[in-house]
């Protein structure tokens, strides 16, 4: 019995008992209600780690008496999931109920996998249960998403998790035995976050490491038997993209303090550095500009060198770069003037070439008029060309932000171009 984790041992083994997810299967819970009535869709289960996914999965298979197949998409391919159809299609020859199958960490699976289940699942050979800590609308193909109810689970609280602390040293065959007083739990909860597996497994850690008869677990002895404090953030999740875009967003609004934190945040969780100075090259041009074109210099000084330093020197680079870029003076014109002038493209189509802007590297070119009566600028300042198609001629795609140096390149712009430029 004791070689079962503690997680294993505590899983629940009805629904009642689940902790958390009042809102899905509380007494008026969306999923709840379902299930009263002996039906239930096929469904994305969507949360992060350890607020239970699969024991749900399990137990409604359970409650609603359906055969249950079960596949990982980290080691199953396309061969394993026709094989589970082909058994639920025999299956379904004998009983009226067809099949659940749950397939965990769906978000791993390739379109090609995904799309094997779709004729199953439109059918009704199976009802799926997919199990994702990833945003299901990035990660599961639009056709099985629509085919598909989601439901969110959400962390645990900080009271739910302190019941199940409560709960795991009364109610565990093992744990039950010894005397255990949960004298601070505010560091077990803290390094759990809100994942109740991994607050069960550091129990189970801080408890067998106390040598004393009494075992008082404190946050002093928490921090030394788990060693490390585990801040939650997943590299390739939903967790990453809300960072990053607070990290970004943090910049554009020129406050280094809080670009410090998510960074720290970043660089705490494992982030890969490329990915963070790749990241500052964009701010620098999308957000910085022409506003202080040294920005883009310095971001890239950044990427090249983390690429020659690494972690966990990179760090300081990197903060260097993100206090640079957070307090340089902003402009987003160069964004604005590209975007503009491809909408310009897309509805205008492809304009052709003035003749004078034509090149003309032959006679026959020369005769039919390209290049005539082009003056290179360099040769001759007075002489102003119409370098845009005549359709578009009168066309401003490039409106300068309110800043020392693009108000210099306002002033240059009137001043050669004489009212065209009339900002």
């Amino acid at each position: 019995m004791l070689e079962i984790p503690l997680a294993e041992r505590l899983r629940p083994k009805k629904i009642t008992e689940i902790i958390g997810q009042k809102h899905l299967i509380g007494k008026k819970g969306s999923l709840q209600i379902t299930l009263k009535n002996k039906l239930i869709p096929s469904i994305i289960l969507w949360g992060p780690p350890g607020v239970g996914k699969t024991t749900l999965s399990n137990l409604i298979a359970k409650q609603l008496e359906r055969k249950f197949y079960t596949l990982s998409a980290i080691n199953s391919g396309v061969k394993d999931v026709r094989e589970v159809i082909e058994k639920a299609s025999s299956h379904g020859l004998f009983e009226h109920k067809n099949p659940i199958l749950f397939i965990d960490e769906i978000h791993r699976f390739s379109k090609a996998q995904q799309d094997s289940l779709l004729g199953a699942v439109e059918k009704g050979i199976i009802t799926l249960i997919g199990a994702t800590t990833e945003n299901p609308s990035f990660e599961v193909i639009a056709a099985l998403l629509s085919r598909c109810q989601v439901y969110t689970l959400e962390s645990l609280s900080k009271n739910e998790l302190q019941d199940l602390l409560e709960r795991a040293i009364t109610e565990d065959v093992y744990l039950k035995k010894i005397n255990i007083n949960l004298i601070e739990t505010d560091k077990l909860i803290q390094l759990s976050g809100g994942d109740a597996r991994k607050l069960l497994n550091l129990l189970e850690i801080v408890v067998n490491s106390i040598e004393d008869k009494e075992k008082n677990i404190t946050n002093k002895i928490t921090i030394e038997k788990a060693q490390q404090n585990i801040i939650r953030y997943d590299k390739n999740g939903e967790l990453h993209y809300d960072i990053i875009s607070a990290f970004i967003k943090s910049i554009r609004g020129s406050d280094p303090n809080a670009a410090l934190y998510w960074l720290a945040r970043m660089i705490t969780g494992g982030e890969d550095p490329k990915f963070i100075a790749r990241r500052l090259l964009i701010s620098a041009s999308e957000d910085i500009g022409n506003a202080n074109p040294t920005a883009l210099v310095i971001a890239n000084n950044c990427f090249q060198a983390i690429n020659v330093i690494g972690y966990p020197e990179a760090k300081i680079t990197l903060s260097q770069t993100v206090i640079y870029l957070a307090c340089s003076e902003k402009s987003n014109s160069s964004y604005k003037a590209i975007n503009e002038a491809m909408e310009e493209v897309e509805q205008s189509g492809n304009l052709s070439v003035p003749l004078h802007l034509r090149n003309a590297p032959t006679k026959l070119l020369k005769e039919l008029g390209y290049g005539k009566d082009y003056i290179n600028s360099h040769i001759d300042t007075k002489i102003i060309h119409d370098f845009l198609p005549e359709e578009i001629s009168s066309k401003i795609f490039y409106q300068p932000s309110n800043n020392f140096r693009e108000n210099k390149n306002k002033d240059y712009l009137q001043k050669k171009w004489k009212g065209k430029y009339n900002y």
